[in-house]
């Protein structure tokens, strides 16, 4: 964490927040433009000054050998193509729509010197054209960073809540997965809020790739406060709370990512299928047909079989207190097998309605010392704490990101009471 950037922020938050070629005819390669030359003093890493810039759009069925064919060059170089190494320029993964670029001296008769293939929004193919040779890299555009703050109060989920701020959507993914071990967010309330200090990677400066890290966060759920404060001890980087408990906990919340409780822990439920009531001692996860589902936390598989019940299901011993079973799958994930150790958050099935179900869902259930427990309840210790030896360092790395989103809360909590005062008023 960069903390001159961060108080900076925080300051900023209290105020208001060779040649063997023929000429190019254009009309056979169908250039996106031939007007409107990309004009730069550099591209893919090739001084462009005296070089005239041409994009195209590879169509279906083309390749990069057919397309030095239609570009006229020649047979020779053509077949080059064939010895590039596949981790520069894989013909088979060089798709239909993506763009490719010719790069051509700006005499009356052009000579292409280099020919680029885009393989993503960051990674291109560049073949350079030397005495009827062709010379190849990759070339990588630069990749910057934008620290991002972004406040929210949810009415309806997180996810619209985000949408609402202008952020990218994805954050909520995001902090899903910081704050895994702490909130079910399929169970939060209209009025809880949240507060993300991000960074986004961009490309040219203004594209946007993805959310590269959450430099801290906090949720208030239910009027408690969840604080996410990264820190790094033994090289191992984790989210924290402000006591320096690790956020992240022996077991997840839950085994799926989005679900809705069908059936809770009972010891007289209602059976649709068998028509009685019976125990039901774990919790009816609903969710679509070949939903992952994940280990909660690390262990052994022990089964993995099918019962009439049941239908295809998994059971994981963790230690020697605690064991989860999974139930209904639709099906298991590749190589999983009695015996085989798994990771917190490995898929090991995906939802299903086997056995007896009336419908596609996951029925999860924990038991601790052989005993069944309700999930629900169930309170996992977390990780490693701060060490002593960190604890400095620590605290030198929370106090200014407590700063921020208590300023930060504070300035919404006044904005409220203000709206309130103002209704109250014109009422």
């Amino acid at each position: 964490m960069n903390h001159k950037v961060l108080y900076t922020l925080i300051a900023f938050t209290l105020i208001f927040v060779a040649c063997n070629q023929k000429k190019v005819d254009n009309t056979t390669t169908n250039p996106v433009s031939t007007k409107d030359s990309v004009q730069h003093k550099s591209a893919f890493g090739i001084n462009i000054d005296s070089l005239n810039v041409e994009q195209y759009k590879l169509k279906r069925g083309e390749s990069p050998a057919s397309i030095f064919y239609k570009l006229d060059l020649s047979a020779k170089l053509a077949d080059q193509i064939t010895s590039i190494p596949s981790d520069i320029l894989d013909p088979t993964r060089i798709q239909a729509g993506k763009n490719y670029y010719t790069l051509a001296t700006m005499d009356s008769i052009p000579c292409i010197k280099h020919i680029v293939f885009t393989k993503s929004m960051t990674e291109f193919a560049v073949l350079n054209i030397e005495n009827d040779s062709l010379i190849a890299h990759t070339y990588s555009k630069p990749i910057t960073y934008k620290q991002k703050l972004v406040q929210g109060s949810i009415q309806s989920s997180l996810w619209n809540s985000i949408i609402e701020t202008g952020a990218d959507p994805l954050l909520a993914m995001k902090l899903a997965d910081v704050y895994a071990w702490q909130i079910d967010f399929f169970d939060i309330k209209a009025g809880d809020s949240f507060i993300a200090l991000y960074n986004e990677a961009y490309i040219d400066d203004t594209t946007a790739l993805e959310i590269e890290s959450i430099e801290g966060a906090r949720f208030i759920h239910q009027n408690k406060i969840y604080n996410a404060i990264p820190f790094t001890q033994d090289s191992v980087a984790e989210y924290y709370d402000e006591a320096g408990n690790s956020l992240r906990k022996a077991f997840l919340k839950a085994p799926l990512d989005f679900f809705r409780i069908t059936s809770r822990f009972s010891n007289a439920r209602f059976h649709p299928i068998l028509k009685r009531y019976r125990a039901h001692h774990g919790i009816d996860y609903a969710a679509p047909t070949g939903t992952p589902v994940r280990s909660i936390g690390s262990g052994k598989v022990t089964h993995k079989a099918y019962q009439r019940g049941g239908g295809n299901y998994i059971k994981i011993t963790h230690n020697s207190t605690y064991s989860t079973t999974y139930m209904h799958l639709s099906g298991f994930a590749k190589g999983l097998a009695p015996g085989k150790t798994v990771q917190q958050g490995e898929v090991i099935g995906y939802v299903g309605s086997t056995g007896l179900s009336t419908g596609p869902h996951l029925d999860f259930r924990v038991f601790k010392n052989g005993k069944a427990i309700n999930p629900l309840d169930m309170e996992a210790p977390p990780m490693v704490p701060i060490q002593p030896a960190y604890k400095d360092s620590f605290k030198l790395a929370k106090q200014p990101l407590l700063h921020l989103f208590d300023s930060i809360q504070l300035q919404a909590q006044k904005k409220e009471i203000q709206f309130n005062d103002t209704t109250a008023l014109n009422l």
